[in-house]
């Protein structure tokens, strides 16, 4: 009897130990899969920081938080509610979609980035539906509401291509660990980029505070603080573009390598390793600034194809289909 006491309790410390390197590998991978997922969409999380302060633009101070609040929890159910669940039935029941959805996303991104050099040259000629026009009649309450959805159906798409991307990472491992890696992305995306939005849009109101202080040095930072700003916001939303261009062309140039057409991404890397070994002291830092420019150009091309497919075709199309949906209702 005492042998199969001391059995058991071997077996159940086994499976404890199983459960707690279980545990361990779910914690690794979402740390791997966060940082790998970081890093591809680069693009998205600085544009999303850089583009969401404008939804609180025009609103009184106290509701400038609030509505950053109401768009991190549609983004958190974006992920959470109909992402995740989504993301493990694909790939469970069709993981060969995985790699063109990701590419679609990465078309979408060059888009983006193509729209917003676009915009540089044509400063008037936009396509977002974000222009506010006939506003006088709403209240304040109907317009943070528009606000707020204008930018949950904004952030669904971005969190879907973050969701893609730490998908891909691990798409070998079991569903379980899967799911609780995307899970802990997502979480942690959210609170990344809305955190950092919070702290943008907040950053005048303390630069203010600070200004008025007693104290010279405070001062001085406080009105560098509230000059500084705009010209932060703008450069980060330059960074954001490139970002969108170099890892929407990244996913492409390597969505082409899963599908079994690696040349481009041989080639691009055998050049940017060339051009890195007549610098061997930063020859890492050198082969990702090539790699990354071929494939921001490759992004930028990309997005001109797809822009006029995009806005000329697929959104009339939609917009058709919708309104006989419409019609029958």
């Amino acid at each position: 009897m005492s042998s199969g006491l001391l059995a058991l309790l071997d077996d159940v410390t086994a499976i404890a130990k199983i459960a707690a390197a279980s545990l361990d590998d779910a914690a690794a991978q979402a740390a791997k899969a966060g940082s790998k997922a970081a890093g591809k969409a680069a693009g998205i999380v600085i544009d999303d920081a850089a583009v969401t302060p404008r939804y609180v633009v025009g609103f009184a101070s106290e509701r400038e938080l609030p509505i950053i609040g109401k768009i991190a929890w549609g983004s958190l159910k974006n992920k959470i509610i109909i992402l995740l669940p989504g993301a493990l039935f694909l790939s469970f029941f069709a993981p060969w979609i995985i790699t063109p959805l990701l590419m679609l996303g990465g078309a979408y991104l060059c888009m983006e980035g193509y729209e917003k050099v676009m915009d540089l040259v044509r400063p008037h000629d936009h396509h977002g539906e974000d222009d506010v026009t006939d506003d006088g009649d709403k209240t304040s309450l109907e317009l943070e509401n528009e606000k707020v959805a204008s930018a949950i159906r904004t952030d669904f798409i971005l969190s879907a291509e973050i969701m893609a991307i730490t998908l891909s990472t691990v798409a070998t491992a079991p569903l379980w660990l899967q799911g609780g890696v995307l899970a802990v992305v997502g979480i942690g995306m959210t609170v990344l980029v809305y955190g950092a939005v919070a702290l943008i849009v907040k950053a005048d109101d303390a630069g203010a505070a600070m200004a008025r202080s007693a104290n010279g040095a405070i001062a001085a930072f406080g009105r560098g603080l509230v000059l500084g700003m705009p010209v932060f916001l703008k450069v980060l939303s330059y960074i954001g573009m490139v970002a969108m261009l170099w890892v929407g062309g990244g996913i492409m140039v390597h969505g082409l390598y899963e599908l079994g057409y690696p040349t481009p991404e041989k080639v691009i890397h055998g050049f940017a390793t060339s051009v890195a070994a007549s610098v061997p002291a930063l020859s890492g830092f050198v082969t990702w600034l090539v790699s990354a420019a071929i494939a921001a150009v490759i992004g930028l091309v990309i997005g001109a194809i797809v822009e006029p497919i995009a806005h000329k075709a697929l959104v009339p199309a939609f917009s058709r289909v919708k309104g006989l949906f419409g019609q029958k209702a």
